[in-house]
This record gives structure tokens, C-alpha cells and sequence, in this order.
């Protein structure tokens, strides 16, 4: 009987298993490599918690165009009181995203009807999918002036803010469908600040409080940026900071 069929079987065997041994060897030394180059660590599992750790304690970069378009507003309205805006823009942002958590429109004390009623679709979007959205331990790392523009009778300042919280939508059973109630969640948010500059070239204004009349005459004043009334001369640039309205709330991802 001849063995040279059964040593050549078994030299096969031990290739393959040589291969096989050799592959995974040079898989987990480019995995190995691959970790320690990304994540500091030999442990891909490891390097990958420790990137979640990173991502959930790194606040988002805000577009901060402040110094460049703050001049450019103050021109336009010199009684704008940037540091008094800021912080309203964020309580506007903190109390929009408490309001969802507690499924409570009326959290909301600041903003426009336009605002409001977008606040108020959103609830009622997660009502209709049986779902609760959580903002838990809401902090805003920094606010920023993003944007400032003139159109249809608007004047519109974006105010930009780092975010993190713990973020999570869950079902009816309280189970998390979405987001992490173990990590932060790092976002920015646009919040839009308004001025109606022209009323008639306004459409679809759903806020009437915008409307401002001379305190002293009762006339309408077509143009909030006047300093007085046309029809009596009253001073009226007091009642210009009272024009300003937050009419949006904007995730940006």
C-alpha cells in the first residue's frame, strides 16, 4: 500500500492551515496597525469606544461671522443690544427643545406665532408617531452671529450655538428608538431673529404683534427703522428693540 497519496493529503492540509494561520496573522497585524494609527490603540473595539468618548465630549465649530456682520447691523440699527439678543437667542433655543421634552408648548415664553406653531407641529409629529423626544442636560458651549440678511421686507439675523445634551427618542414602552441615553450628543442650532423693516412687503405674517404703531399718534409706521413718527415727529426709536422677534429654530447637521 503506498502513503505518498496520504503525506501529499496531508501536506495540503498543513498548507492550508499555514495559510489560514498566516492570513488571520496579517489581518489582525493591519487591523492592530489600522487601530493604533486611527485610534492610539491596538484594540479596535477599544479605539472605537474611546472615538464615541471623543465625539460625545467635542463641541461642535460654530461659523462665527460676529465681527464681521455685528458693524453691519448696529449701523443699520443702532440701539441693537448684541449682548442682550445673544442671550435671549439662547433661552429661545432651551426652552424650544424643554418644550419637546415635556410635550409643553408653553415653555416657549419668547418667539413669534411663527415659531410657536412650528414648535407646536413638531410635538404634534412625534405625538402622531407615538414617540417622545428627550433633551436631557441641555448646555450651550458658544453663540455666534451666522448670517444677516434683508428680504421681503425682513431683516433676519441667524444666531449659530454649539449644543450638547443627552439626546434619544423613545416609543410608547419607553424604549430608546434612536440616540443614547450613555452619550452626549454634540449638534449646533440656527435660531433666526427678526425685524419686519417693511410690513408691506411682508407676506404670510402670522404674527400681528409685529405690527408697532407711534405711541403717540396711533400711526402706522411702514418702516420700524424710522427714528420718528412721519405724521407727528415722535421719537420712536425706544420701541424699536421690541420689534425684534424669534421666528425659527434649526438644526444643523
Amino acid at each position: 500500500m503506498s502513503y505518498i497519496p496520504i503525506i501529499i493529503i496531508l501536506i495540503l492540509v498543513l498548507a492550508v492551515i499555514i495559510a489560514i494561520y498566516c492570513g488571520v496573522h496579517y489581518i489582525k497585524h493591519k487591523t492592530q496597525e489600522f487601530s493604533r494609527t486611527v485610534f492610539g490603540t491596538e484594540n479596535i473595539l477599544e479605539g472605537a469606544e474611546k472615538m464615541k468618548q471623543e465625539y460625545a465630549t467635542t463641541p461642535k465649530s460654530v461659523s462665527a461671522m460676529t465681527s464681521l456682520l455685528l458693524p453691519k447691523i448696529v449701523t443699520d440699527f443702532p440701539e441693537f443690544q448684541y449682548d442682550e439678543m445673544k442671550e435671549r437667542a439662547e433661552n429661545v433655543l432651551t426652552q424650544y427643545l424643554r418644550a419637546i421634552t415635556e410635550n409643553s408648548t408653553g415653555i416657549l415664553t419668547d418667539g413669534n406665532m411663527e415659531l410657536k406653531q412650528q414648535l407646536e407641529n413638531h410635538i404634534q409629529m412625534l405625538s402622531v408617531k407615538d414617540l417622545h423626544e428627550h433633551f436631557d442636560q441641555i448646555k450651550i458651549h458658544r453663540t455666534e452671529i451666522n448670517q444677516y440678511r434683508k428680504t421681503a421686507g425682513r431683516c433676519i439675523i441667524t444666531f449659530q450655538s454649539a449644543l450638547e445634551c443627552y439626546h434619544y427618542i423613545t416609543d410608547s414602552s419607553s424604549s430608546v428608538k434612536e440616540g443614547s441615553k450613555e452619550y452626549k450628543y454634540q449638534t449646533k442650532y440656527n435660531t433666526d431673529l427678526i425685524y419686519i423693516q417693511d410690513r408691506n412687503l411682508v407676506e404670510n405674517e402670522l404674527d400681528n404683534a409685529l405690527g408697532v404703531n407711534c405711541p403717540n399718534c396711533g400711526a402706522p409706521l411702514a418702516s420700524l427703522g424710522a427714528k420718528f413718527c412721519e405724521y407727528c415727529g415722535t421719537p420712536v426709536i425706544e420701541i424699536n428693540i421690541h420689534a425684534w422677534s424669534f421666528s425659527n429654530v434649526e438644526e444643523i447637521k
